[in-house]
């Protein structure tokens, strides 16, 4: 499966890396190692040892240096060999890949395309991830699928009403106010509801009482597949502003094929130092996106295969058409990446 590789990716949330412990996730098929250096500086390396490729993860973090479990190389921050314990002379091929990695926002962003290119300044900036003006809850789910899968889902929350009744949606979601814009290669999916009474999770956390809400729910795509979702909702006729917004992220990065890393996050401004409500919220939200919205995605893709799924011609609805134009806009960065590395072929170490 062709990934786009000259863009920033979710390795990993922040917090998942900890000083003095190896961590290792597999990101768009390749294994990945990632610790914390002496300064507690996050780095990533190729989870493979350039000898008999033994994953490193398996091995011992010695003072910011990662010593094989196989044979005992050890290699520092930067991928280089510091140690041959078998004759003391280190080979020119002892080199591991050490890729970009950027702590922001609460999140490690890998770069694992070509490394002139990567960027920082090209992270898209997420307004619902400022911790001085939200309390930011987090997760991480691990998905038997396709990570575009993931994106539809979330594009087109036309879903809500059936994949999650009496918690997230209601009948009033098929009735909604719908638009797609796009801007440049970020893609806008916007619904807004009228008069809709919200189920007893919503009602409680936009504090409606039981009081009919206009509720808003807006996408913002970036590939290759970073979504911020803004839920807000005020009484029925009243002014945004009068109401409450709950924003958060949903990040996709392809472990394999068919299997996917989900990071999500979720945001408030209200009672910042209820650690009750944060617990409740967690709770509500992981069953959510556990219990039903993964089984319905996963069992999606054991009925698509090893294929991709617009190859099979499905056929789409109204709320698809966000999805399919980020399907779109995915597919002509890709593309054009491929077009670039076949005129000017990179050879990463």
């Amino acid at each position: 499966m062709l990934y786009l590789k000259n863009t920033w990716y979710a390795a990993a949330h922040a917090h998942e890396v900890v000083a003095g412990v190896l961590f290792h996730r597999r990101l768009l098929g390749e294994p990945v190692l990632m610790f914390r250096d002496q300064a507690e500086r996050a780095v990533a390396l190729a989870d493979r040892c350039p000898h008999r490729f033994a994953p490193l993860h398996m091995g011992k973090l010695r003072e910011g240096v990662v010593e094989c479990p196989y044979h005992g190389l050890q290699f520092n921050s930067a991928g280089q060999c510091v140690l041959n314990p078998h004759s003391g002379a280190i080979p020119r091929k002892a080199q591991v890949r050490s890729y970009p990695l950027v702590e922001r926002d609460g999140f490690l962003w890998i770069w694992m395309g070509e490394v002139e290119r990567a960027d920082p300044n090209l992270i898209p900036h997420f307004q619902s991830l400022n911790p001085s003006a939200w309390k930011i809850l987090r997760g991480y789910m691990s998905i038997a699928a396709n990570y575009q899968l993931e994106t539809d889902n979330i594009l087109d929350l036309g879903h809500i009403e059936f994949v999650h009744p009496g918690f997230f949606g209601s009948e009033a979601i098929r009735r909604a106010k719908t638009e797609v814009l796009q801007k440049g290669n970020t893609v806008y999916s916007n619904r807004l509801t009228h008069n809709e009474l919200l189920p007893p999770f919503l009602d409680k956390s936009f504090d409606a009482r039981g009081r009919a809400v206009d509720r808003w729910l807006n996408t913002r795509w970036d590939a290759p597949a970073l979504m911020e979702l803004e839920v807000g909702a005020t009484l029925t006729g009243r002014p945004h502003k009068e109401g409450r917004s709950i924003p958060g992220c949903h990040f996709f990065t392809p472990e394999t094929a068919t299997s996917t890393h989900y990071f999500w996050t979720y945001a408030r401004d209200y009672a910042r130092e209820d650690e009750s409500l944060d617990a409740e919220i967690i709770q509500g939200v992981t069953y959510a996106f556990e219990q039903q919205d993964k089984p319905i995605v996963e069992a999606q893709q054991a009925n698509i295969g090893d294929c991709d799924m617009m190859s099979l011609r499905p056929m789409l609805l109204a709320g698809d058409a966000a999805a399919v134009r980020a399907r779109r806009v995915l597919e002509k960065m890709i593309e054009a990446e491929q077009k670039s590395a076949a005129v000017s072929p990179q050879s990463p170490p």
